[in-house]
């Protein structure tokens, strides 16, 4: 039998390894109890053999891979009890043995739970409308521009956008917020999220390998496959205990001339708390980060969350919304506010300009009614022109007003504020008409998150954007930030990155592509959102499945929970271990009784890992006393 094949069929034979031992320990005491000390002793013998051909195959596949594993020791013990006539110590460590391997099976596969229902809820097919009519049709044919009918219950197996009416969707298994959403028509909706509401007409916007879902499904995968450091920290620390337990149980052997002293030393170390309580902590970390919508790359990025102490964060998409909005309009003649972005929005209709659309988007939120423009005409960079219901109407910059003959005062030009990004000027019938300001509006939640993100421990907060630093400045007066970075490139960025990590440990948050190396470049690297940029969550180490930095101090806490657990389960366990094998080295413990001991050492330290999947997630830290200055 190959490895594959041994990977294959292990984590279900793990989780049923101490059913056989069980029965034959029974039987063996039945047997005895019976007078036939015979077939106890063929009971127990089975018992032990059975659990040792599985560890054979074990540490065989172990030793192929180049680990060194504490399989070995549960190995020598049991062998070690069979050839010095210890059948039912040999059951008991047996059972104790297969007992610890279903336990932690058991504690992975509940740890793991969150991230497989993500796996599993994968849609398969969808009813998409075909020639008038609806047919099922396998979600990999999908394409842009379909029209798909979402039931209620339905997993929505792409994203796109809300043909009409309204779609109340529930979120909870991306993000953790247990309340419904509700999308209107023509809004953006995820893949992933299920129908709550009535069923809706769903329109495509991307296949169905480029989905939000599909691609949270992925990093899933890749995170399942990696191993922690800490894991891997273990296995060093595995091979000299190992190597202390042979010198312990040999020292004993000779000293004694007693090989049962030996053998009660290897029992007792048997299995080990180094290969339990870690992959069960740190998985149970992972576990309950994704069921907050915090999808972490592994064991080995969940360490590191745990230990960042500054964070450099990206301004737009990320602090910002990422797109223009109307922040205000300055009325500069006899029209209202209403009849001005009514006739500006139609025009940009015809425009696709993203300040048009931020304008159109600004009108749709109004409820305004739009009409179709005529003879428009577009000035690349400049601006548009056209007929709205007869009348002409010019929309942009200072130069096209000039063209037309139309003289805007200088401070309707100029912006009210540092942090308006741009000015649009509207002119209708020939005359001024309004002043329309643009910007990318901070966050309702960014304050609060990074306020959050300072009381759970990270010391040091440092915007870097490309934008303008009186835009920056702007911005992030009043918030937690000790420096910005403006006017920056990706390259700059990067290099502010690896600048910072004299102050510690750093992460990383943005959500484009001229992120990407610079989340590559940092210690850990967040994206934000799933609908960012394939690049960014591909170099990230932590992809935030909502478009809000609201999970990440919650996510800190989980991380550095685990790792305390994890640490303190590896450490009391193996002082407790040590004490025994030296307590059996003396002659205190006999085989079955170190067995004995050693199993509920075992079970101590993967309850005390478990502990990861309930409870608070960790309180402030005493270093976040409050809030610096920016400098």
């Amino acid at each position: 039998m190959g490895c594959s094949q041994v990977a294959g069929w292990m984590p279900w034979l793990r989780g049923r390894l101490a059913l056989l031992p069980l029965a034959c320990l029974c039987a063996g005491l039945l047997g005895r109890g019976l007078g036939h000390p015979e077939v106890a002793t063929w009971a127990w013998t089975i018992a032990t053999l059975t659990v040792i051909g599985v560890l054979l195959a074990q540490v065989g596949t172990s030793l192929k891979k180049g680990d060194v594993g504490l399989d070995l020791v549960a190995l020598l013990s049991m062998g070690g009890a069979l050839v010095l006539s210890q059948p039912l110590a040999g059951a008991v460590i047996a059972l104790m043995y297969a007992g610890g391997q279903s336990l932690e099976a058991y504690a992975s596969g509940r740890a793991g739970r969150a991230m497989t229902a993500l796996i599993a809820r994968q849609p398969r097919t969808a009813l998409r409308e075909d020639e008038g009519a609806l047919k099922e049709a396998p979600i990999a044919v999908l394409v842009p521009g379909d029209r798909i009918l979402v039931r209620v219950g339905d997993v929505l197996p792409v994203d796109g956008r809300v043909a009409a009416g309204r779609a109340v969707l529930d979120r909870s298994s991306l993000t953790g917020e247990a309340l419904p959403f509700t999308a209107l028509a023509n809004e953006p909706v995820l893949s992933g999220t299920v129908n709550v509401g009535t069923p809706f007409t769903l329109i495509t916007e991307r296949p169905a390998a480029e989905s939000t879902y599909a691609g949270i499904v992925r990093l899933v995968e890749a995170a399942r496959s990696q191993k922690a450091p800490m894991a891997r920290l273990a296995d060093r620390y595995g091979l000299a205990f190992l190597v202390l337990t042979l010198l312990l149980a040999g020292s004993a052997w000779l000293a004694t001339d007693d090989p049962l002293r030996a053998l009660a030393v290897l029992v007792v170390a048997t299995p080990c708390p180094l290969i339990l309580a870690v992959p069960v902590a740190l998985v149970s970390g992972l576990s309950r980060a994704a069921g907050i919508g915090v999808l972490i790359k592994g064991g080995g990025a969940l360490e590191t969350l745990a230990k960042v102490r500054v964070l450099v964060v990206d301004k737009t998409g990320t602090l910002t919304h990422g797109a223009a909005r109307l922040t205000s309009a300055r009325i500069l003649g006899i029209l209202d506010e209403g009849e001005v972005l009514g006739l500006a929005a139609s025009l940009e209709q015809a425009s696709g300009h993203p300040l048009g659309r931020a304008l159109i988007e600004e009108a749709a939120r109004r409820g305004l009614t739009l009409s179709q423009p005529e003879d428009v005409e577009e000035m690349p960079g400049e601006g548009v022109t056209g007929l709205v219901d007869g009348r002409p109407v010019v929309v942009g910059g200072p130069n096209i007003m000039r063209m037309h003959g139309i003289r805007f005062p200088p401070p309707a030009m100029a912006g009210t504020g540092a942090a308006v990004a741009s000015t649009v000027l509207v002119a209708v019938d020939g005359a001024t008409a309004a002043a329309l300001e643009f910007a990318d509006p901070l966050r309702v939640d960014g304050g609060n998150a990074l306020l959050e993100l300072r009381a759970c421990g990270i010391e040091r907060v440092v915007l870097a954007t490309g934008d303008r630093r009186a835009v920056a400045d702007a911005l992030v007066a009043g918030l937690p930030i000790d420096a910005v970075a403006a006017d920056l490139d990706p390259a700059a960025k990067t290099d502010a990155v690896v600048a910072e990590r004299r102050n510690g440990p750093v992460m990383m948050v943005g959500d484009g592509v001229n992120d990407a190396p610079a989340l590559a470049a940092a210690d850990l690297g967040v994206a934000l959102g799933a609908r960012g940029a394939a690049a960014a969550a591909e170099a990230a180490d932590v992809v935030l499945l909502v478009d809000s930095l609201a999970p990440l101090p919650r996510a800190i806490r989980i991380a550095r929970r685990a790792r305390a657990i994890a640490l303190q389960s590896v450490w009391v366990g193996l002082g407790l271990s040590l004490a025994g094998m030296v307590a059996a080295a003396l002659g205190y413990l006999s085989p079955l009784q170190g067995a004995l001991l050693q199993e509920a050492i075992d079970v101590a330290v993967i309850l005390n890992a478990m502990r990861v999947l309930g409870g608070p997630e960790g309180g402030r830290e005493p270093e976040a006393r409050g809030v610096p200055r920016r400098a």
